[in-house]
């Protein structure tokens, strides 16, 4: 009879973190679906971050890079569209590195938020919620940035036209779109810690 219980218990468990990641996985891709149209420069801004840290806060760190994953199928789907123009000068120069760069650059991004809160929160989850919010664009961005200096230098210095690589590559390819993502948040950081915390309860 218990076992039985706990059987159903289980099942039941498991059926609420497949509605619940699903639910997370299409809101990725609707948000980074409009974001598209989104842009600032070559570059869309990213407004999936704040659902793939609280689905990783809520799913855990292996969820995040599901999450991270989802967001990087859609990014990559703008560079080969032609959704996202630099990502699509990206994808006709080298389409595996464009691949690999969207995908590892999202899940990496996903799991380490994952990571980061499940370490801080066990102390306290706002500040869990916070620098994991900065951790998730960070290492996007950052990624992205190591990627196109290893393997896109070329182009990068293309796009800089003349301007000194490290300059342009602060504050052209990154500069505004990255605070953009980095202020939305940390402002919605409270936001998120309430819907973590009823997350946790469902």
């Amino acid at each position: 009879m218990m076992e039985n219980m706990a059987n159903r218990q289980s099942t039941a468990d498991k059926t609420r973190r497949m509605v619940g990641m699903a639910i997370f996985s299409a809101i990725i891709i609707v948000l980074q679906l409009i974001a598209t149209f989104v842009k600032i420069g070559s570059f869309s801004i990213t407004l999936v971050l704040i659902p793939i840290v609280v689905g990783a806060a809520v799913y855990g760190p292996r969820s995040g890079a599901w999450f991270g994953g989802v967001f990087a199928f859609i990014v990559l789907l703008g560079c080969i569209f032609g959704w996202d123009v630099g990502g699509n000068i990206l994808w006709n120069a080298n389409p595996f590195l464009t691949l690999l760069i969207c995908f590892i650059k999202g899940i990496a991004a996903g799991y380490a938020a994952g990571i980061v809160y499940t370490a801080i929160a066990k102390k306290n989850q706002y500040i869990g919620v916070i620098v994991a919010a900065i951790v998730c664009p960070v290492v996007n961005t950052g990624l992205f940035c190591v990627a196109m200096a290893l393997f896109f230098h070329d182009i990068l210095v293309a796009w800089a036209a003349g301007k000194e690589l490290l300059y342009y590559t602060i504050i052209g390819l990154v500069g505004i779109n990255f605070l953009i993502e980095l202020a939305i948040n940390v402002v919605l950081c409270p936001t998120v810690a309430r819907i973590i915390r009823i997350g946790n309860k469902i």
